[in-house]
This record gives structure tokens, sequence and C-alpha cells, in this order.
């Protein structure tokens, strides 16, 4: 075959290669310049700025002088540093306890959509909604009236003759609102799982209810296995964005963490060291730490996955 490629290449005409060669430059031509914009873009947006965080990351660069290259010193006051200590144990506490409420109330109530009850579409965009404005600043700003001291919440507990506690200003309780909050978005996960609870054979079902399996049997033995993929998705998808929140923990404690660092996501801490302090070689350090934390919690989910993830062929 290779012998009759060669003759068949010896026969074509310069012309005929020459004109296909111009065609190939045309289509890269075209292919560059629908890419160029994007490629501008990263390179200024995303790759440019990430080498310049992560050059300062090993400064002491405060925006009043020039960045003077410190070496590991800023890994050294980041082990050093109890706030620090503190982020990151409110910031991992929040993720290990919201991201799975989260993921058992969107799946929860995709199982209730699934049920092919009326107005579903309705309910769905619904439902979907607080996923839209849950990390905006108006729906912060809500949240804070609703479980303020004298918010909604404790007028509906005082009805009862309950004395509420005061949610975002007490330490025992901050952080569980923020919590609340995050489980409150649930929408975008639910419409994942719902389509994925679509994608399951009903038969599936028909032969395990021929056999006598019940509704729980069911769900534990077809939904969670062929929905597991899924599951995973929307788990890592959760990790990664609960470690990045800020905005809520920002306008509930009025940019101080508190009370008493209570609040204090490692985003939060990372932006008042950055834009308070002015201390922006060690955010960008700060950052970093956070890029490695998510990586690495990424890679774990990845690695377990195969113990409990079933793909089906």
């Amino acid at each position: 075959m290779s012998a009759l490629n060669e003759l068949r290449a010896l026969r074509t005409p310069k012309g005929a290669i020459k004109h296909r060669d111009a065609s190939e430059f045309r289509d890269n031509r075209a292919a560059l310049l629908f890419l160029g914009p994007w490629i501008i873009g990263f390179l200024v947006i995303t790759l440019g700025p990430v080498l310049v965080s992560l050059y300062l990351s090993f400064t002491d660069y405060n925006l009043l002088q020039n960045p003077n290259f410190t070496g590991l010193e800023n890994a050294q006051r980041m082990v050093e540093d109890p706030r620090l200590h503190q982020s990151l144990g409110v910031t991992i506490t929040y993720v290990v306890v919201s991201v799975p409420l989260q993921l058992i109330v969107a799946l929860a109530i995709a199982v209730l959509l699934d049920r092919g009850m009326r107005g579903l579409s309705f309910y769905r965009s619904v439902l979907y909604l607080p996923s839209l404005l849950g990390g905006s600043v108006a729906i912060a700003v809500l949240w804070r009236l609703v479980f303020g001291s004298s918010g909604l919440v404790n007028a509906l507990l005082a009805v009862f003759g309950i004395q509420g506690p005061g949610w975002i200003s007490e330490p025992d309780t901050a952080l569980s609102t923020l919590i609340i909050l995050h489980v409150w978005t649930f929408g975008a996960p639910m419409v994942i799982f719902l389509a994925g609870l679509r994608q399951i054979p009903r038969q599936y079902y028909e032969a395990a209810s021929t056999d006598g399996a019940g509704r729980w049997t069911q769900f534990r033995s077809i939904t969670l296995p062929l929905l597991s993929p899924i599951i995973f998705f929307n788990l890592v998808l959760g990790i990664i964005g609960a470690f990045q929140s800020f905005t809520q923990a920002y306008v509930v404690s009025n940019g101080s963490g508190g009370p008493s660092d209570s609040t204090l996501f490692i985003t939060l801490y990372l932006y008042q060291k950055g834009f308070g302090s002015f201390q922006m070689g060690y955010a960008s350090a700060i950052a970093w730490l956070l890029l490695i934390i998510i990586a690495a919690a990424t890679a774990i989910n990845f690695w377990a996955s195969k113990y409990w993830v079933f793909y089906d062929d």
C-alpha cells in the first residue's frame, strides 16, 4: 500500500500540490483568526496574571515599593500565621459540611421532580433560581437581614415562644448561616441530577418491581450506581466552588470574617491581606496555597472515584 501511495504522489501534478497547500494555509489562517481573541485573552487575562502571582508569592511586594525576592519567607510566615490556620479550619469545615448537604438536598428534590409531576418546567425554573442569585451581593445582604437578631427567622421562632440566637452575631452559629445559604443554592446540581435520572432506562425499575424490590431498594441498587458519575461530577464542582466562596462571608461579616473569625474564609483572609494591608506578596502566596489545596482535593476525589463511581459501558 505504501508503494501505491508513493506512485500516486508521483503522479500528482505540482499545481495540485500547491493548490492543496494554499487551501490548508487559508484554513489554518481562518482557524487562527477565530482563535486569536481567545488566545490573546488567555495570555493577557489568565496566564499572565498567574505567572505574575507566582513571582510575587516569593517577594514582599506591598504596592508601595518594588518587589524584593524573599525566597520561602512567605511560606514560613504561613506556617506561623494563626489567622491563616483559623481561615483554613473555617473553610474546610464549610466545604466538608455544605457540599454533601447541598448534594443530598439536590438529589432528593431531583428524584421528586423525576416522578412526572405536573408543571415540571415551572418548578425546575423556580428551584434553579437560587443558584443564579445565591452568590450575589443582594442575596447575601438579604440573608443578613433574614438571619439578623431581629430578622425573619427569629420573628418566626418568637411566634412559637422560642428565643432565637444571634445567627450571624454569635461565633457558634455564624458559619451555620453561610452553610444554609450554600445549601439553598442547590439548583444547579439539581438540574444535572434530573438530567441524569432521565437517562436511566425505566425497564430497570420495572424489572426490579416485578422481583418485589421496593422504592428504597430500587434507589440504592439502581439509581445510585447509575447516577454515581453525575454525583462525582457535582461533588468535584461543588468542592472547587465552595473553596472559592467569598461574597457571602464578606457581606455577612462586613469584610471582617467575624464574629471571632468564625466566618473567615481563606479567600476573605487573602482579600484582607492583599487589599486591606496591601501585602500583595503574602496574599499571592496564600492564593497559591489555596490552589494547591483545591488541586489536592480534586486529585483525591479522582483517586477515590474508582471505588464508588460506576460507568455504564
